[in-house]
């Protein structure tokens, strides 16, 4: 996957995680580049370790790239959220 397709699809699947929690977040567009592709690494991993043959990878497979992106986007947002909350 290039670094482009990449970028792309980590700034959709960041803004659509964005829209889905509810609340505010005070990020530009590059931290939501930035979760969008945490959240496609995260998902990626739950997703292969769920459906697929269990390899670990440092891509996430093809197949679940959008949809894991956006699932683990939202988990990464979660977190996000519960952490500056606390400090």
């Amino acid at each position: 996957m290039s670094i482009i397709v990449m970028i792309i699809i980590g700034l959709i699947a960041g803004a659509i995680a964005r829209l889905l929690v509810p609340g505010k977040d005070d990020m530009g567009w590059i931290a939501t580049i930035v979760l969008g592709i945490v959240g496609g690494y995260v998902g990626g991993t739950l997703g292969s370790l769920v459906f697929a043959p269990h390899k670990f990878d440092f891509r996430p497979p093809v197949e679940h790239t959008f949809i894991g992106a956006i699932i683990g986007a939202i988990i990464v947002l979660l977190i996000y959220r519960f952490v500056r909350t606390k400090v």
